[in-house]
């Protein structure tokens, strides 16, 4: 099992990836996986795969555990999408009108869940305050 990225360099990646029009290959990567396990740390469960290629997966969700094979619901993404939807700079029904999104099954729409929170924790009704950079 991978080494958990710190918050520290989480945060630190995540504001060079949004401070900068090309980030690089690494950068993306990090502010990927860091926002991926602060997702699966919000909703913990495994119904729900969320793919960014070539960058990271996690499984999430409450529900039905899948254990081999495609799981029943899946979404993925391309990583400026991630990100964006991730910080709150993008919209999930925003995203998935552009076409951004594939996802299949149930328990799919993650709007619920996005932006993240630092920690993995949404303040009730909180619109502001992403995980920003």
């Amino acid at each position: 099992m991978p080494r958990r990225i710190s918050d520290e360099d989480g945060r630190a990646a995540l504001a060079r990836w949004a401070a900068t029009e090309s980030p690089d290959r690494a950068t993306t990567g990090t502010a990927v996986r860091w926002t991926l396990t602060l997702l699966s740390e919000a909703a913990p469960g495994r119904s729900v795969e969320v793919r960014v290629p070539p960058f990271g997966a996690v499984q999430c969700v409450e529900g039905p555990v899948h254990t081999r094979g495609t799981p029943p619901a899946v979404v993925e993404t391309d990583a400026a999408t991630w990100l964006r939807l991730a910080t709150g700079q993008t919209a999930w029904a925003d995203a998935q009108s552009a076409g951004a999104l594939r996802t299949s099954g149930n328990r799919t729409d993650l709007s619920a869940h996005l932006p993240l929170r630092e920690g993995g924790v949404r303040p009730a009704g909180s619109g502001s305050s992403p995980c920003a950079p």
